[in-house]
């Protein structure tokens, strides 16, 4: 089991016993993993799911433990795992005709989230400008008559 030396420094938030069925929380949960923190907090933001809300709700706080615990800079953050595990069932009974009653199951489920801090990336193009350009065939044809003409001279 590694230590978490090993890991990349980060922060995780959980919330237990949240009041939502664990299939309607996946879906919402799939949307932000592997984003960048801040552009996970604006898509849950405006996401439809009423599940958005808890799980924006502790982005936020595993955001704010990683912030203020671990001093890690919230630009620099990326949501790198989110799960949700099943929580216990809350089992109601409804009344029915002719004297049934029918099993109601209130489902809760278990909402993670860890972050952890990347390195700012340097800009792809700065890096394309340092190496040397390739020369195309059409300039290599343009030097080729140059190189004619000055011989001719």
């Amino acid at each position: 089991m590694p230590t978490k030396d090993a890991q990349a420094p980060g922060a995780r938030a959980v919330a237990r016993h949240v009041r939502l069925s664990a299939t309607k929380a996946r879906r919402v949960v799939n949307l932000v993993r592997g984003l960048p923190a801040k552009e996970a907090l604006t898509v849950l933001q405006f996401a439809p799911q009423a599940a958005s809300e808890p799980v924006y709700k502790v982005l936020a706080s595993a955001i704010a433990n990683a912030e203020n615990n671990e001093r890690l800079d919230p630009e620099a953050l990326l949501v790198s795992a989110a799960y949700v595990d099943e929580g216990p069932t809350l089992k109601r009974f409804r009344p029915r005709a002719q004297g049934r009653a029918y099993r109601i199951r209130k489902r809760t489920c278990h909402i993670t989230i860890e972050v952890e801090a990347v390195a700012p990336r340097t800009p792809a193009r700065a890096a394309k400008k340092a190496t040397p350009a390739k020369a195309t065939p059409a300039k290599a044809a343009a030097k080729a008559e140059a190189a004619e003409q000055e011989e001719t001279e």
